[in-house]
């Protein structure tokens, strides 16, 4: 239906019947002439409705639902850059108490006076990447100081790993030593994982929960095996817990399991804030046990904006909603 508001001009108020829709929208290079907003939305809306319906989303398990109040709270802060600690302090803030509350969750050795050491990631793939680094680069320094080789640093982890541990081998060039599967019994068993190990491995990654299964790995019995085998050997390797899916879970329903830094060769933990933390896609989160599990020479330090802004990620520019939906829903929900 046309509406003459004005003599001039004609205003169609159904895209459908505008001349938008005469011509189809290129796919693959960009259209030559602009289009009304309205148009523009209402082709992008019409499309978009052939993917699947995100409440119905089990595959991955990834929070498809929030509250209305963080809703708002992450609109609001959608044009925010995170990385721009000077110009938005309060949520580098938010980061530092979320670093702290999981911490803390996970039993680090963390005193009244200290801060956590950690950083909020896109989700448990770059939280992994920057783990594996911190691993790699201490066992680098330790062979380094033994007048040792460090060209084939090398990772055991189970057959049952999601691929984000496979991109890590393969993009930074670490071996995977990968413990197999057997019938009945679908995850790494930590026997044969510490058979596994060698002077080159740069650490054991434990799963807290599957992704085949959902199963919690036995991470206190390898601790106890590795352990031992530190003792007789010398190599001092340490664990990582990749607690992607079951880092929000163990602490409240199963307390009593040692899995975290109550184990002393467990030196990191990941966790992703967008699976049982409750927050959209995408946010994980990884930390330390201490400062020391950390080599200061993979932080880096910029003042783009006049002060000092330590920095160890992946990528730089970020979103700010989710680490403030993380916040939302730790100070919402609270440990009960």
């Amino acid at each position: 239906m046309l509406a003459a508001t004005n003599p001039t001009e004609e205003h169609v108020h159904s895209t459908f019947a505008s001349r938008y829709v005469r011509a189809p929208v290129p796919r693959f290079k960009m259209p030559e002439k602009s289009i009304p907003k309205d148009a523009a939305y209402q082709v992008i809306h019409d499309e978009l409705m052939l993917d699947g319906n995100p409440r119905l989303n089990l595959a991955s398990f990834v929070t498809t639902w929030m509250e209305p109040e963080c809703d708002k709270l992450m609109m609001a802060a959608i044009n925010k850059n995170y990385v721009d600690m000077d110009e938005y302090p309060v949520t580098t803030e938010l980061q530092n108490r979320c670093v702290n509350m999981i911490a803390n969750l996970f039993h680090a050795p963390v005193g009244e006076e200290e801060t956590a050491v950690g950083v909020g990631t896109v989700g448990s793939s770059e939280a992994i990447m920057l783990a594996g680094l911190a691993f790699k680069r201490r066992w680098q320094h330790k062979r380094k100081t033994e007048g040792k080789p460090t060209d084939n640093p090398n990772i055991v982890t189970g057959a049952n790993v999601q691929v984000c541990w496979e991109k890590f081998a393969r993009y930074f060039e670490v071996e995977l030593k990968e413990v197999k599967l057997k019938e009945g019994y679908y995850v790494m068993d930590p026997e044969q994982a510490v058979e596994l190990v060698d002077e080159n491995t740069i650490c054991v990654a434990a799963i807290l929960g599957s992704t085949l299964t959902g199963e919690f790995e036995d991470v206190k019995t390898l601790n106890d095996l590795l352990t031992k085998k530190n003792e007789e050997t010398g190599w001092g390797t340490p664990i990582h817990v990749d607690a992607a899916s079951g880092g929000f879970i163990a602490p409240f329903l199963y307390p009593d399991l040692e899995w975290d830094f109550r184990l002393p060769l467990v030196k990191s933990i990941n966790v992703s804030g967008h699976k049982y933390g409750l927050v959209y896609a995408g946010v994980g989160w990884v930390v330390w046990r201490n400062k020391e599990d950390l080599p200061d020479d993979l932080v880096f330090h910029i003042n783009y904006l006049g002060s000092d802004q330590p920095t160890f990620t992946l990528n730089f520019s970020k979103g700010s909603s989710q680490i403030i939906a993380q916040y939302y829903q730790f100070l919402r929900l609270g440990f009960e």
